[in-house]
């Protein structure tokens, strides 16, 4: 589902990383470890074709982002990528359950009652209805987890989902991204500096500035 192949960024005169490939298929998990600085975050930009890499190339299912342009890149965004980012970007103006919902509006097939189940599962069961203002950053986090993977993305990245959240909402998120790689069948790439949720990745993977490499 996803590839990268020899991947380069670099900002002003500093490489980030170079010659990064990897492959997640559909149906598997794959965490992505390294130190920080080492651009995990500006990968997955650059693999949601939120930024432009310097060369290599990234082909998600049988698309080519380097050979789509802006809007391409965006349709391909909302029909088969669910993002999770860092910072939440959760909309302040639209209550939680529409959050969630966004994906299917944009896609002309808005469905609450699959809001409401995903919100439950998320551990948000009745918040609904609440504004964004009214939630802990660790609440704002399973509403952006909710939303990624609302729409049933065919590739699902996600960039520190569970670092905002106690052990057990972590392990309850998890089970959320897990069930969409293995059941659904969603190729998911998760970027983590947390032990726990990588031993649950079926394969781990480490960025460094040259590359990536497996981990036992």
């Amino acid at each position: 589902m996803l590839t990268v192949d020899k991947l380069r960024k670099s900002f002003a005169d500093s490489t980030v990383f170079d010659g990064v490939s990897l492959h997640v298929a559909s149906g598997e998990f794959v965490a992505l470890l390294g130190e920080s600085g080492v651009g995990k975050s500006t990968l997955l930009n650059c693999i949601a074709g939120l930024d432009t890499p310097d060369g290599g190339r990234v082909s998600i299912g049988d698309a080519d982002l380097g050979q789509l342009d802006d809007d391409g890149r965006a349709h391909l965004r909302r029909e088969r990528l669910g993002f999770v980012f860092q910072a939440f970007h959760v909309l302040p103006h639209l209550s939680v359950a529409e959050n969630v919902e966004l994906p299917l509006r944009l896609l002309g097939r808005p469905d609450r009652a699959h809001v409401e189940a995903l919100l439950s599962d998320v551990g948000l069961a009745g918040l609904g209805g609440r504004m964004p203002a009214q939630l802990s950053g660790g609440q704002l986090q399973r509403v952006a987890i909710a939303r990624a993977v609302v729409h049933g993305p065919s590739l699902i990245l996600a960039d520190e989902p569970t670092g905002n959240l106690d052990p057990t909402t972590a392990a309850r998120v998890l089970d959320v991204l897990l069930h969409q790689a293995h059941a659904r069948g969603a190729a998911c790439l998760l970027v983590t500096h947390s032990q726990a949720a990588a031993q649950r990745a079926d394969r781990t993977l480490l960025l460094c500035a040259s590359g990536v490499t497996p981990m036992a």
